[in-house]
Parts: C-alpha cells; structure tokens; sequence
C-alpha cells in the first residue's frame, strides 16, 4: 500500500500532525513522520538552519520512503505544506496525492490572533514562542512563502486544502487562493468552522482525519 509522508511546521513539530498520523495508521495507511532539521532542539538550532534545509531534510525523507514504496501521499501542515507543495512539484511521478493543512499563504491575521488566543495564559505562550524565534529564521520563513507562489500553479495532483476559518496564523483567504491557483483537475476544500491553525487537535478534528482518510483512498484508488 502507498505511504503517507507527513512534515509539520515552523517552529513545530510530529506532535502537530501526530493524531492525523496515528488515525491514518490505525486505518491501514502507513504513515511517516520526523522533524525538521533545525527543528525540536535549541533556538541555536533553529538559528544555524535555512529554509533550504528544512526542504532538504524533507526531501531525504521523501526519498528513503520512496525506496520503500511505489507512490507517497504528502500531507503537509502549515509550512509543512509549503515545502508539501515544493516536493509534489519536483516528484510529481511517484506522488499520488497532497493534502494542505493551514497553509501559510497570507500569514498572519492580527484580529484572529486576539479572538483565538483569547485567554492570557495562550497569549503568553504564543509571543513566548515568537519571542524565542531567531529573525533570521523567521526571514526564511517569509521566504519561503514568497517562493511557494511560484509553486501552486505547477500542482497537478489531487489536492485536499483543510483550512480552520479561526486560524490565527494563516488569513482565511489563503484557502480560496489555493482553490483558484491550483490547476488540478481534482481538488476538495474543507473548512473547519471552529477550527483554530492546529487543525489536527480539538473541535472538528475527527471528521477532518475521515476526509482526509477518504481523500488519500480515492486518491489511491483512482491514481492521477
């Protein structure tokens, strides 16, 4: 059976994409994850990384999996699903679906961040995180969002964009935007209308993981 190949996000990591994962696996659909290079150690790490190396550790394990395997499903979440969308480009012939999870295309909504993160105790985390994000990996960030612009127009593949329509790090209009640009004879978009950015944690996120799930079948099923 084809595998799922899972990257999570900046400044993230697995337990981001941990329970889509593990209810994929549990529903016989082999699922990779790892971290990021740069990722899940110290900001000094984070620091000595460019957005080269988080596609290219991305990339490595693309590759291990595809000597395992016949075709992969790429389910990317946040700016996972930036370098997703690079990677379905470039390997285009052994990538049986993409799946979007809050992708970053317009970052940041000011007004969603105070209506999300409403209690104090999630606003002091999340400037706490910020806080301890070295600029320069947040000007790779940027970035590689300005780069993956190049990139929607060239996804041919069957394509699955989740959007939570109280996401606080990414502008609702990023999905539309997706919807539109992507050329793709087969796209869905699913919004998850009390979903804050974690889209794979809290309210709605059951019925999300069965989409996908049924998406990544369909997709199997009837290939490109």
């Amino acid at each position: 059976m084809d595998s799922c190949l899972f990257i999570h996000g900046f400044t993230g990591g697995e337990y981001e994409i941990s329970p889509l994962s593990q209810f994929l696996e549990a529903n016989n659909c082999p699922s990779r994850t790892f971290t990021l290079k740069g990722h899940g150690g110290s900001r000094n790490d984070l620091l000595h990384s460019d957005r080269h190396d988080w596609r290219q550790s991305a990339e490595d394990e693309l590759n291990a999996l595809l000597a395992q395997t016949e075709d992969v499903h790429l389910i990317g979440f946040s700016t996972g699903a930036l370098i997703a969308s690079h990677l379905s480009v470039q390997y285009k012939p052994r990538i049986k679906s993409l799946t979007l999870l809050s992708t970053p295309v317009f970052p940041l909504n000011p007004l969603e961040i105070l209506r999300t993160l409403g209690r104090p105790d999630m606003i002091r985390n999340y400037f706490s995180k910020w806080g301890s994000t070295p600029m320069k990996a947040t000007r790779e960030f940027q970035r590689l969002v300005r780069e993956s612009f190049d990139v929607y127009p060239q996804i041919g593949l069957p394509t699955l964009i989740v959007q939570g329509k109280r996401d606080h790090l990414v502008k609702y209009k990023s999905a539309g935007y997706l919807q539109q640009t992507i050329p793709s004879g087969r796209k869905q978009l699913l919004i998850m209308e009390k979903s804050g950015h974690m889209v794979c944690h809290g309210e709605g996120s059951h019925r999300m993981m069965n989409e996908v799930l049924q998406f990544i079948r369909s997709s199997g099923d009837s290939g490109r």
